[in-house]
């Protein structure tokens, strides 16, 4: 018997996530030093993680022999602290922002079941709500990586079950307009799941609408500004009616007991939060000044930015930089995308530096 066989026909279809490249592998493939490589494509804090959270997961490593709570309630309540919401309105996740997505998906989706998804941005999207039996329908950003809410509310019909918005964008790093929001909010029955990822480095956030519409979620991450990329932490702030109909189905002990108070002491390090923010906004600013001159570069609110090098592809652009150990993300990959596009994280100073001066080289 062929057993491939019993595996579902959408996750067939499914095309497999591409992540940022690693030094590991760039070093191997190039005969490079891993130490003097610079790595730039996956938008991670190059600060490296928060002190007190590192700090807090040594004093707990001699418990994970224990289960942790089933209900983390000491982060809820933290991240009450930190975003003002209630308890009861924020849920949280192991494996980040793609653990509160499976498990929103778990809730909603359904066979033939359809999702709304503004191309090019984050990938997780379309796989999950391929995995979960959906039908992902796409529609593509104008020239400037805008969506409109009449383009959006065109797509919907009896069969949308969510609509994805990503703000600030990845990977285009720019934020949907709150008018926006609030049309597509009020004139949909569908669930309306914003990705603020990055919002730490933005100006300004959606999350306040959650008190005013029942059926929004806003998904946040430990990754960027906590500096907690490897310990795979999200958070989302809910209407409270979902709060419980989301304990129901999520993954028992999703919060391992390291990431748990490693997520608690991060909240609380003021003074590396403010630094991590600072030091991306000051980045992608120099980054900006210093390639606008050579190559097109979109505005961003995120901790990135991304650049348009044609005529040259971003593949040649991206071996040429690899060659040299720099590590950024050739935008290829994203759905609609096309294949000039490169996202650039923003580094240290001196990072950010050396960046600028192998593409005045390349371009």
């Amino acid at each position: 018997m062929r057993f491939e066989k019993l595996v579902r026909n959408s996750v067939k279809e499914i095309k497999e996530y591409v992540p940022g490249k690693s030094i590991e592998e760039i070093a191997l493939k190039y005969s490079l030093d891993p130490e003097k490589i610079i790595k730039l494509g996956s938008n991670e804090n190059p600060l490296g993680p928060s002190p007190l959270a590192v700090e807090a997961m040594r004093e707990k490593a001699g418990k994970v022999h224990l289960y942790p709570p089933s209900d983390p309630l000491e982060l809820r309540i933290a991240l009450s602290e930190y975003t003002g919401y209630p308890a009861n309105n924020i849920v949280v996740s192991g494996n980040g922002m793609d653990g509160i997505l499976d498990t929103i998906m778990r809730l909603f989706m359904s066979p033939g079941a359809e999702t709304i998804i503004p191309v090019p941005t984050f990938s997780y999207y379309e796989i999950a709500t391929l995995a979960n039996g959906g039908k992902p329908v796409f529609l593509k950003r104008d020239i400037d990586f805008e969506i409109s809410h009449r383009d959006i509310l065109a797509k919907v019909n009896s069969n949308t079950k969510m609509i994805f918005l990503c703000s600030p964008n990845n990977p285009s790093g720019n934020v949907v307009r709150e008018e926006e929001v609030r049309e597509i909010l009020d004139k949909t029955g569908s669930i309306v799941f914003i990705d603020e990822a990055y919002v730490d480095f933005a100006e300004t956030g959606l999350s306040g609408l959650v008190k005013e519409h029942e059926n929004l979620i806003v998904g946040r991450t430990f990754s960027k500004a906590f500096g907690l990329a490897g310990m795979r932490l999200g958070y989302a702030i809910v209407p409270q009616w979902l709060s419980p109909e989301y304990m129901k189905v999520m993954t028992p002990f999703s919060v391992d007991v390291l990431s748990l108070f490693g997520g608690i002491a991060a909240l609380r390090d003021a003074k590396y939060i403010k630094k991590s923010i600072e030091t991306a906004k000051n980045g992608r600013m120099q980054l900006t000044r210093g390639l606008e001159s050579i190559c097109r570069v979109y505005p961003s609110e995120a901790n990135f930015i991304m650049i348009d090098v044609a005529p040259r592809t971003a593949s040649e652009v991206c071996e040429k930089l690899l060659r040299v150990g720099i590590i950024v993300r050739d935008c290829t990959s994203f759905r609609g995308a096309g294949d000039s596009l490169i996202r650039i994280s923003a580094g240290t100073q001196v990072q950010n530096k050396k960046v600028i001066a192998a593409m005045q080289m390349i371009l």
